[in-house]
């Protein structure tokens, strides 16, 4: 994991904006063999790669709207880690939470929805 960071603090790194277009293989003491059994040991896994994702792809227009777009995703990102928590976890004032987390969350993305249109943005 730290090996990934002393990469992004690389010179050329930075030049190229981050990891976009890096070759992971060169990540020291990370294979896919790692990232499967990661994967396989966090039920939330593919839905925080996603929101990952999504969130770095959410790049146009300006600061704001940027920002908005960025938030629509986190949100979205935690409705779907929420869904995980309803369905599989065993604590139910977890389950309690992760349903009032979806409840909050959609509200949100309907208020940044609401900016989008009303700036003239698309929504997403």
């Amino acid at each position: 994991m730290f090996a990934a960071f002393a990469i992004l603090a690389t010179p050329a790194v930075a030049q190229q904006g981050g990891m976009q277009g890096m070759d992971h293989s060169q990540m020291k003491g990370m294979n896919h063999g790692d990232m499967a059994t990661m994967m396989a040991d966090n039920p939330y896994g593919q839905a925080e790669m996603d929101m990952h994702q999504k969130m770095m792809a959410a790049k146009q227009g300006d600061p704001s709207e940027m920002w908005t777009r960025k938030m629509i995703e986190h949100h979205r990102g935690a409705i779907t880690m929420s869904r995980v928590a309803v369905r599989d976890a065993k604590d139910a004032e977890t389950r309690q939470m992760a349903q009032m987390t979806i409840t909050k969350q959609e509200k949100d993305i309907a208020e940044l929805q609401a900016w989008l249109r009303k700036h003239g943005k698309r929504p997403q």
